[in-house]
């Protein structure tokens, strides 16, 4: 057959129209058995994936979360399921539990400069070497992701502007908290802090992403610019 001919989706087999029909109409339209066929690809001689995915749900009454129970063992009882099609399975579903979980979780509001020390003094209040690290927040000052800048031994750390809002981009953040530790335990902001929080405040206002607060934080207690109103 010519390379550049039309292979109608009537012609495909059984096994792959769930792939042909999630590329056309895109993933939500798919039934959980077909999902699942995706999965494994492949039926047996006289039972298309499909089928077997329908099957294997039958057994647990159509329930994805009893079906995220079963064993390797257990599903490997079904014909046409070998042990890597159970891990797959298997797999699929533990991401599935595993993406519930992050999603129900409460993405938390900053609502002060205590509420980030919070947040930032179990990660780097006790390290015996400084760290800097970037809160990023969306348009209702929740917290979408906190991401560690730079490592560095006790005498500072190198901060690199263009990562810092290429990564603030590409997370849609709309503003950002600076936070760093000081392994010595003072709260006295550097000439090299007040410099990098300039840089990066300015960097953020050109790009309309703002540069909130920036936060010395120690294993007790914490700086914020802001509240000491060098901002």
């Amino acid at each position: 057959m010519p390379e550049n001919s039309f292979f109608p989706i009537t012609n495909w087999s059984e096994d792959d129209k769930p792939r042909e029909k999630l590329m056309l109409k895109g993933k939500s339209v798919l039934s959980d058995a077909e999902l699942i066929a995706i999965l494994i690809g492949s039926g047996s001689r006289n039972e298309s994936a499909v089928d077997l995915s329908k099957r294997i749900l039958g057994s647990v009454n159509n329930n994805l979360n009893a079906l995220g129970k079963l064993s390797i063992s257990q599903l490997t009882n079904f014909k046409g399921i070998g042990e890597a099609k159970a891990i797959s399975i298997i797999a699929a579903l533990e991401l599935g539990r595993r993406r519930r979980a992050e999603d129900a979780v409460e993405l938390t509001k900053i609502t002060s400069s205590k509420t980030i020390f919070e947040i930032m003094q179990p990660i780097i209040g006790e390290l015996p070497h400084e760290e800097f690290w970037i809160v990023y927040l969306n348009n209702s000052n929740k917290v979408i992701s906190k991401s560690q800048l730079s490592k560095g031994g006790i005498t500072g750390t190198l901060v690199d502007v263009r990562l810092v809002f290429k990564t603030a981009l590409e997370m849609g953040a709309t503003g950002l908290i600076l936070c760093h530790n000081h392994p010595s335990g003072t709260l006295i902001p550097s000439d090299a802090d007040k410099q990098i929080t300039r840089k990066l405040k300015l960097a953020g206002d050109s790009l309309e992403i703002k540069v909130l607060d920036h936060l010395i934080v120690t294993e007790t207690s914490y700086y914020s610019f802001v509240d000491e109103g060098i901002f």
